[in-house]
């Protein structure tokens, strides 16, 4: 459940970066990485 929650913000805040800040690398980066924190990715984590 923790791990979801994670994955859930970190993929906002990377749609907030790319959409508030303009930053396209950043927000890419953050969403990649809360798609594989999260349960429907491969979890980093086991």
């Amino acid at each position: 459940m923790l791990l979801w929650l994670i994955a859930v913000v970190l993929v906002v805040a990377g749609i907030y970066v790319i959409v508030a800040r303009r930053d396209l690398l950043w927000g890419i980066v953050l969403i990649v990485v809360g798609l594989l924190v999260g349960p429907g990715g491969v979890s980093i984590f086991g």
